[in-house]
């Protein structure tokens, strides 16, 4: 049988009040093209509708943490990324993130 495992990187972030809509314009302009170039597709990336309407949340799929570590490092060395990571600081909107690497479970097809 093929090794189809891999790994989700789960990530949801919180904006203050009224400020939400600003960071997704702010990262869809300067963020999301540089992270797809070095992370592939997201699995998700959506708005939270109900209960914590000021966070979304992201997921991205590797093969496994050394993979992850490998396209995360080069991302974090894009000088658009770093701009990106300058400007989302100053903007301020931002006030948690929480990551979770979460693993299929056996019956589910990953």
């Amino acid at each position: 049988m093929e090794d189809t495992s891999v790994i989700y990187d789960h990530r949801t972030y919180t904006c203050r009040p009224g400020t939400i809509k600003k960071q997704l314009a702010l990262y869809a302009e300067n963020g999301w093209k540089t992270q797809r170039h070095h992370l592939g597709d997201p699995v998700i990336f959506a708005a939270t509708e109900t209960g914590d309407v000021n966070s979304y949340i992201h997921v991205w799929v590797y093969k496994d943490a050394a993979d992850r570590e490998q396209r995360r490092a080069r991302l974090q060395q894009d000088p658009d990324w770093i701009a990106y990571l300058k400007l989302s600081a100053e903007a301020g909107n931002l006030i948690s993130q929480v990551n979770k690497i979460l693993t299929p479970t056996p019956f589910f097809p990953s």
